[in-house]
């Protein structure tokens, strides 16, 4: 599940755009950065809501801007700024960012880009295996390179064959009428509800949950434990941070280390035995570190990017009411919707890559060591690639949206997370005909993993 939030690309754009502009130097964390640029007002980003507060920006502008307060909260204007500047922008030496559909598709495809591993980590923070956190990230498929990332990923990706997610559509039907029912339960007499935390955030650690092997009454702190843990995929820098992913970590390395000998001594049909089988088997299996590192990767993989979908699909019904009305008339039109929300706003809105040596990136040359931000959400939005990108519209032919990634890191639960909104949106709006917005959402204050914190709903 390539779609968890990697960070880290923030932390090295982050640099680069203030480095000359604000002098920040190096890897400067999130936060440093989101100060700067918000007390600095760079190229007038509190104007971000119209074009014109971003229009002329030089490359390293918009990106300081993007970890801004409002840069964070709407990007979309920035994006425009750096499309002004071509597909594929050299930033400074040692950054690129490419914000075309077709330029990041192929990037994404291409062997000589690397995803950041270990080594990547000892140049740009030697400290790093002193944080749990991000060891036991690098352990996992996510920050590998060939030949471990795909050893890894054919191993995983026995989980989730198309055989293997088809058959566990009649257990999220179940899965989603026992959320509905509670949420009826809570927002009895016109109460409001949060909707993420009671619905878009349950339905889909349920679902990974029964995937990997996890106890029902287990669920929920997996959630607060997951939430933790993703601060490792920040970024580096703001390393005061790590505390409390760190002792998420550790907690959930002791879970797990129970989990896979309950699971050796007692087998079940679950994705966890599969692992632990393919770790007890030798040769080239998975080692003890890597399998805890890929169940934390699907634990955090596999509930936070479905929840962003799930809650900006409920987002986007609000704004559109004749599509609430097509899609109880009829639940097929799931299918289109889900890519269009996919297309519209992007649960994670870039991600990166390296460039091992010294290469020619679509007529762009890079030196070896330079990185490479993938903008997923300015790809969504290339007019090249879709007419009146702006328009939210769910009858766009061949959608096709990158939000997945492509290549050798497309994520693995694509059509597990598909599936999920598809059955849970359409029975959402058929179960609750009076359901309304009690209050406009809560927007997590995250540029690349963008999703809400907050929904209150009414559903009566």
């Amino acid at each position: 599940m390539s779609t968890v939030e990697e960070m880290s690309t923030v932390e090295e754009m982050s640099a680069a755009g203030n480095a000359g502009a604000a002098g920040v130097a190096g890897t400067a964390g999130v936060a440093d950065v989101a100060g700067t640029a918000d007390t600095a007002g760079v190229a007038g980003v509190a104007g971000l809501a119209g074009a014109d507060g971003v229009t002329g920006m030089v490359p390293g502008e918009a990106v300081a801007a993007l970890v801004s307060r409002a840069g964070r909260r709407d990007p979309y204007p920035l994006y425009e700024a750096l499309r002004a500047h071509g597909p594929v922008i050299p930033v400074r030496p040692g950054l690129t960012v490419v914000v075309g559909y077709a330029e990041i598709s192929r990037a994404l495809r291409d062997n000589r880009l690397r995803v950041q591993d270990a080594a990547s980590y000892d140049v740009i923070y030697p400290r790093w295996r002193s944080h749990a956190s991000l060891r036991g990230y690098t352990d996992s498929m996510l920050y590998r390179n060939p030949p471990d990332h795909a050893r890894m990923r054919r191993l995983v990706s026995s989980g989730f064959t198309p055989a293997r997610v088809s058959a566990m559509r009649e257990s999220v039907e179940r899965m989603v009428h026992r959320l509905l029912d509670r949420l009826a339960d809570l927002g009895a007499g016109g109460a409001p509800v949060d909707y993420v935390a009671e619905f878009a955030s349950r339905l889909p650690i349920a679902v990974i949950s029964a995937l990997i092997g996890v106890a029902e009454d287990d669920q929920q702190w997996f959630r607060a434990m997951a939430s933790d843990l993703t601060i490792a995929l920040e970024g580096i820098t703001n390393v005061g941070r790590l505390g409390a992913a760190d002792q998420a970590m550790d907690e959930l390395a002791g879970y797990f280390g129970d989990l896979i000998e309950h699971r050796r001594r007692h087998p079940a049909d679950d994705m966890l035995t599969a692992l632990v089988r393919a770790h007890d088997g030798g040769g080239a299996g998975l080692g003890h570190d890597e399998l805890v590192g890929n169940l934390m990767l699907l634990l955090t993989a596999g509930f936070e990017t479905t929840s962003f979908l799930l809650g900006h699909g409920l987002r986007l019904v609000f704004e559109h009411p004749s599509q609430a009305a097509r899609l109880r008339a009829d639940p097929e039109r799931a299918t289109a919707y889900v890519e269009e929300v996919l297309r519209y706003e992007t649960p994670v809105q870039a991600t990166s890559r390296w460039a091992g040596t010294g290469m020619e990136l679509l007529g762009t040359p890079l030196e070896g060591g330079t990185k490479v931000v993938l903008m997923l959400g300015a790809g969504n939005r290339d007019p090249r690639r879709f007419p009146d990108p702006t328009r939210f519209d769910p009858d766009r032919p061949d959608i096709q949206p990158l939000s997945f990634g492509a290549g050798p890191h497309f994520c693995l639960g694509a059509p597990l997370s598909r599936m999920e909104a598809r059955i849970a949106l359409p029975l959402l709006l058929r179960r609750f005909p009076a359901l309304a917005a009690a209050e406009p959402p809560d927007h997590r204050d995250r540029w690349v993993g963008r999703g809400l914190r907050r929904f209150l709903i009414t559903v009566s």
